[in-house]
């Protein structure tokens, strides 16, 4: 299935064979301090930065209506993110993972982000759409 925007992986993950917990960290961009001046002028007109993990959670698809409700969600922890990256962690034997399996594979998530390591991850903007990242990962 061709994910074109979030409720497309709504959707995907909806209707997997086995149940799933969806994986969600949110990051911000923030400008190294040891960026050039070229760098920094980049980053002023909206380019370029290192990515950030600000904050992560894990839910189960049911308990998203839509992306709008989950940005607002977000919102109440006070971080300013500009994409949040989602995987999937699939159940077995009709058994969705919990929270506490997850817990292991989002912080390998938040570590891979750090590291720059993002192709296991679908990003999507602050609207709920998918995002190019160029030669990273």
């Amino acid at each position: 299935m061709q994910i074109s925007n979030f409720d497309d992986l709504l959707q995907a993950a909806r209707s997997q064979h086995e149940p799933q917990r969806l994986l969600f960290v949110f990051a911000g961009v923030e400008l190294p301090d040891d960026a050039t001046p070229a760098q920094q002028a980049d980053f002023a007109a909206g380019h370029g930065g290192a990515l950030v993990p600000l904050m992560c959670v894990d839910k189960q698809p049911n308990e998203i209506t839509s992306f709008a409700a989950l940005a607002q969600e977000s919102s109440q922890f006070g971080h300013d993110w500009r994409m949040v990256f989602v995987a999937a962690l699939s159940g077995t034997l009709n058994q969705a993972p919990s929270s506490e399996d997850a817990e292991a594979p989002l912080q390998r998530m938040v570590e891979a982000i750090k590291q720059g390591q993002l192709r296991a991850f679908i990003p999507f903007d602050r609207n709920g759409q998918p995002v190019q990242l160029g030669a990273a990962g």
